[in-house]
């Protein structure tokens, strides 16, 4: 990082260029991740110019996307976690509750074709 900082304005532009002409690849530093039963499951670990990337097109797709959220679309939105949550919190405590479901798919980025998703 602080190599990439002493020359930041020339290193953005760079890489900003890179990406307008399709010539930026992403670069991910291998590393694993060790679960509780023993298996050891690779995790890619952006590295800087990637996590550069990801936050210049979050913050483009949320300046596009976000005013299209419903006032009831909670999980994905900015700023809606907490909302949600006082909103389960009164539903709860105001209408009869049968049940409430928390789900997890496992090991789902280990099983997921990366072929499809990259092609999709």
């Amino acid at each position: 990082m602080a190599d990439y900082e002493q020359d930041l304005e020339r290193n953005l532009e760079d890489l900003h260029a890179r990406v307008h002409r399709g010539a930026y690849g992403h670069c991910r530093h291998g590393a694993y991740t060790f679960p509780a039963d023993g298996r050891q499951r690779p995790l890619a670990v952006a590295a800087l110019e990637d996590k550069i990337v990801q936050r210049a097109t979050a913050a483009v797709l949320n300046a596009i996307y976000e005013e299209d959220f419903l006032g009831f679309s909670y999980g994905f939105g900015l700023a809606r976690g907490a909302r949600c949550t006082r909103c389960a919190r009164v539903a709860v405590q105001s209408r009869k509750v049968n049940f409430i479901l928390d789900a997890d798919i496992q090991s789902f980025f280990d099983t997921v074709s990366q072929e499809y998703l990259i092609c999709s």
